[in-house]
């Protein structure tokens, strides 16, 4: 069975809109449900993230599940999908992820948009959203390059929930979301002086993870999902 590209990309454009939404949206609810009380919010807001990645991993991977643009740009790089097809998944993406701050906002009687004023500057912080692209990337792609697809909703999703504790950037790990992130003046937010700093650390993640997948898979099997719009 193959999938249109335009089949793709919409799902591309859904999957994101859900994750964005759930992201932000638990965010905000972390704070009115548990105020002044950091560490139970990032608690739920990482459950929440992770499980929800699970879902929608699990419900798209059979149609196109990337929902990120360093794993479009990687999935181009490793030969799975042309550049053309990974530029048009990331303006999907980034479409995507802002539709979701969006819907969060309104769902929590919030204005549609409300510019984040939270600043995620310094040199540790970008250290840590290089570490935190990388093991994404790596996770996706060996197990993708080695067979187990069918591993992939899971480990994404168990990589991201321990990521938003184990970097101090809260492991945003990916451009698409990161720019949504400034349109919600929130626990998720993130202001957009700290945008470029964020994707640029992403973009070095996913340069030394491409690195890291070749010379641990140099005799890959097919991709499951990018590989030509293969079904798995």
């Amino acid at each position: 069975m193959t999938s249109t590209l335009r089949q793709r990309l919409l799902a591309e454009y859904v999957g994101t809109l859900f994750l964005t939404a759930a992201v932000i949206g638990s965010g905000i609810a972390a704070v009115r449900l548990s105020p002044g009380d950091v560490g139970v919010q990032l608690l739920e807001n990482a459950l929440v993230t992770g499980a929800v990645l699970v879902a929608l991993i699990l419900t798209f991977q059979p149609v196109s599940a990337a929902f990120n643009p360093v794993v479009s740009a990687v999935g181009a790089a490793l030969g799975d999908i042309s550049w053309r097809e990974a530029g048009l998944q990331s303006l999907a993406q980034v479409a995507g992820c802002v539709s979701g701050a969006v819907l969060a906002n309104v769902m929590f009687d919030l204005p549609a948009v409300t510019v984040s004023d939270t600043e995620r500057s310094g040199g540790h912080l970008l250290v840590a959203e290089t570490v935190a692209t990388v093991g994404l990337l790596l996770v996706v792609f060996v197990a993708a390059r080695r067979g187990r697809g069918a591993t992939i909703a899971v480990g994404v999703a168990g990589y991201i929930t321990a990521a938003y504790w184990f970097t101090s950037s809260t492991s945003f790990a990916n451009p698409a979301i990161t720019v949504a992130r400034t349109l919600s003046d929130s626990f998720a937010g993130i202001a957009p002086s700290s945008v470029p700093g964020f994707v640029v650390a992403q973009l070095v993640g996913a340069v030394i993870a491409l690195g890291l997948v070749r010379a641990l898979t140099p005799t890959p099997v097919p991709h499951p999902v990018m590989s030509k719009g293969a079904l798995s």
